[in-house]
């Protein structure tokens, strides 16, 4: 017989559940409800993700005139995200779903174009980050308003409260640094 505290490596066994499948949970929620919302909540997770991931890729790559302050904002950003990933993958979780959880899956699903390897200009970094958050808006809006329609308040108020609101206050302090304003004379 093995030692108790030698780690027993290079287990493999069939999944538990499998991906894209509910478990019934009792949370007062039909299975066709969960299913819903818990695939609908993957991909905004997948975005999230990517998101989240071209937050910290401009924070390393950041430059110019603005750096100290965007490097301190896209790190700021990157954290908020991250926070968003985790509630989102534990709604999903919640309704009885499997949540999507690697890189290759994420790459894979998400709706937001792949950026460059290389660091890009600020205002194109900038850009990036805008049209991402805006794909996550709209699918949060719409994931929101069926949510509602199907009695799903858990996923509705998660959309709402969390996800719209923090993406759109990104929106706007990512934004203004777009605005083309003189630096020291006005005009």
């Amino acid at each position: 017989m093995a030692d108790r505290a030698t780690p027993i490596v290079g287990q493999r066994a069939k999944e538990t559940q499998r991906f894209g499948t509910v478990a019934r949970l009792p949370i007062g929620l039909s299975p066709e409800v969960c299913k819903a919302s818990a695939d609908v909540l993957n991909q905004i997770l997948a975005d999230t993700m990517t998101l989240r991931d071209l937050y910290k890729k401009h924070h390393w790559q950041v430059s110019g005139h603005t750096f100290y302050q965007l490097h301190l904002l896209f790190d700021k950003h990157f954290e908020e995200q991250s926070e968003l990933v985790d509630l989102i993958a534990e709604r999903i979780q919640s309704l009885g779903g499997v949540s999507i959880a690697m890189a290759a899956d994420v790459a894979e699903a998400t709706k937001i174009p792949r950026p460059p390897k290389g660091r890009e200009e600020v205002p194109v970094q900038i850009s990036r980050l805008l049209e991402a958050h805006e794909i996550i808006l709209k699918e949060c809006r719409k994931a929101a308003a069926d949510a509602d329609q199907a009695g799903d308040d858990g996923t509705n108020d998660l959309l709402i409260s969390d996800l719209v609101r923090t993406n759109e206050l990104q929106v706007w302090f990512v934004a203004e640094h777009l605005v083309d304003t003189p630096l020291v004379r006005a005009e």
